[in-house]
């Protein structure tokens, strides 16, 4: 998984949850538990015991709502994402956040080159920091390189019906974060143009 797929992944924890409404996978820490056992070797804490305590948990989710901050700002002139448009942090309060989460776990460069492969580079944690802090540094460094790089600008909100996700435009034609979702848009539109037709009607 790439920097830009563990930025997106923590914030699509709020989605649809294909009732109209959304679904938040981080609304407790059990929920959490999951998420970071499903992550482990990209949060850097494979192998390591986890407790996922209210500290973690609020920790993580904070740095979610930094990073749903930055991802609106991104998304610019285009619409956020409708579930947390109204609640949206101030940008220099959202930099902070996502800065001082990255800064929890000092990090050095690691080369790894595998056979019939190209090299590839890393950072990985200096020293023996808590697995609490590395689950909450790596996202944040993350979203920091995400932000930083040419994926940013494909950066959009999802605009079907009651989703809530962003994604990254992968070709041009791409409207969805995913086939349900242009579905769903699809069959709204067909209604409203039936329900415009009988007002209409005569």
């Amino acid at each position: 998984m790439t920097a830009t797929q563990l930025a997106l992944d923590l914030a699509v924890t709020l989605r649809h949850d294909g009732h109209g409404g959304v679904a938040d996978d981080l609304a407790d820490p059990e929920g959490l538990a999951v998420w970071v056992r499903e992550r482990a070797a990209l949060l850097d804490c494979e192998g390591q015991p986890v407790t996922v305590d209210e500290a973690l948990h609020t920790a993580v989710r904070e740095l979610r709502a930094a990073v749903r901050s930055l991802f609106a700002r991104a998304v610019r002139p285009g619409p956020p994402s409708s579930v947390d448009a109204h609640r949206l942090l101030p940008e220099a309060e959202a930099i902070r956040r996502v800065n001082a989460a990255a800064a929890l776990v000092p990090t050095v460069p690691r080369l790894s080159w595998e056979p019939d492969a190209p090299p590839t580079l890393r950072l990985r944690p200096a020293g023996a920091p808590p697995a609490a802090d590395r689950i909450v540094a790596a996202p944040a460094r993350a979203a920091l390189t995400f932000l930083d790089g040419p994926d940013r600008a494909k950066l959009r909100a999802c605009p079907a019906p009651r989703c809530v996700r962003y994604f990254v435009k992968d070709h041009a034609r791409q409207e969805w974060c995913a086939p349900s979702c242009g579905n769903r848009a699809r069959v709204a539109r067909h209604h409203e143009r039936r329900r415009e037709g009988r007002d209409g009607a005569p």
